[in-house]
């Protein structure tokens, strides 16, 4: 099936099969591997992207589902790799391993798009959806406190 969306804010027309999973078509046939796979199942949130504004995860999506859509995944977030939330993961010592990181970042920095003033437990409410085995969560916490104020300093500039 010809499929046709907007991905990373560039529009995009693909030939792909009609069951074929959005995770394997953003990896495979597209090249974007910020985008994990973990388990798979929609359990771990490796593969959390955006579609239409709101976080999804893209191994439980078909990628007919995103046709006339607008997908964002964490290359497309900042394609130089300074959004704040991604500088804040960085500077707060939020990245260790790294596998969670992108489908952290992408829930985080949805979630604070609309909550700009979070407290520390609506963040890890924000990434409960997300695991990550190395971290313990409090840097992620840290890190997502951190964006926050990074994106209002950012807003009143």
């Amino acid at each position: 099936m010809k499929l046709e969306f907007t991905l990373n804010s560039a529009k995009v027309t693909v030939e792909t099969a009609p069951d074929r999973r959005l995770i394997d078509l953003l990896r495979e046939d597209l090249g974007l591997t910020g985008t994990k796979e973990g388990c798979g199942t929609g359990e771990c949130g490796a593969c959390t992207i955006r579609v239409q504004g709101e976080t999804k995860l893209a191994c439980l999506m078909l990628a007919a589902q995103v046709q006339g859509c607008d997908v964002v995944t964490i290359e497309g977030l900042d394609p130089a790799g300074h959004h704040p939330v991604q500088e804040a993961f960085t500077g707060s010592g939020a990245v260790q391993c790294g596998f969670c990181t992108p489908g952290m970042i992408m829930s985080l920095s949805t979630y604070l798009a609309a909550h700009p003033d979070p407290a520390p437990e609506k963040i890890r409410e924000a990434v409960s959806g997300n695991l990550c085995r190395c971290t313990g969560y409090q840097k992620i916490v840290d890190a997502g406190l951190a964006a926050a104020r990074a994106l209002k300093e950012a807003h009143r500039g």
